[in-house]
């Protein structure tokens, strides 16, 4: 029941909150290889780069008591490829903390491996309301899209990222793994 209050929290938060101010967060990004456990792409490969936090908190709360830090299980969880565990401890600090961006960003991160793409969606524009459209949450979104399959899309916010943070090794990765995956495509056309 608590997830399920959470979830609807995550979906309803868009709606209850202005606009949000710009924070920082640190982050440290997480290959989605196919070690993990995760489903394979049918396009881009099993080395396109997504990003969950690191230990560090946003700039927008406090720093969380080490024992009861729903994140940092998340990115353990998360690591492991245990992706509805860490969409569970994610979605527990969002709801403790509906103004930290690192847990909606993994929360959002999460959601995509369990090809719960609308979900995806919602904390995604949470933490574009918190921290803006930052060059991590855009590339995020990109290979979101990617695993959607929608290339068009995936292109946009991958290149948005790219304007933003040009040298960002993450965001060059998906667009090569992008162009690669929209070279297959018409070739199998």
């Amino acid at each position: 029941m608590r997830s399920g209050i959470a979830r609807t929290l995550a979906l309803g938060a868009a709606c209850l909150w202005l606009a949000g101010c710009n924070t920082t967060s640190r982050t440290a990004s997480v290959s989605e290889g196919s070690s993990s456990g995760a489903p394979a792409l049918a396009t881009p490969g099993a080395n396109a780069q997504a990003s969950v936090p690191d230990d560090q908190p946003t700039g927008s709360v406090s720093p969380r008591p080490q024992a009861d830090d729903d994140v940092t299980l998340g990115k353990q969880q998360y690591r492991a490829g245990n992706f509805d565990a860490a969409a569970k401890a994610f979605s527990r600090a969002a709801g403790k903390h509906p103004r930290d961006s690192e847990a909606w960003l993994g929360l959002a991160a999460s959601y995509d491996r369990l090809r719960q793409f609308e979900l995806a969606d919602s904390a995604y524009d949470q933490a574009v309301i918190i921290d803006g459209q930052t060059a991590e949450i855009l590339n995020n979104q990109g290979y979101s899209y990617m695993l959607r399959g929608d290339l068009t899309r995936a292109r946009i916010k991958l290149t948005a990222a790219k304007a933003k943070d040009p040298a960002n090794r993450y965001v060059q990765n998906n667009l090569q793994l992008l162009a690669d995956a929209s070279a297959k495509k018409k070739t199998a056309q």
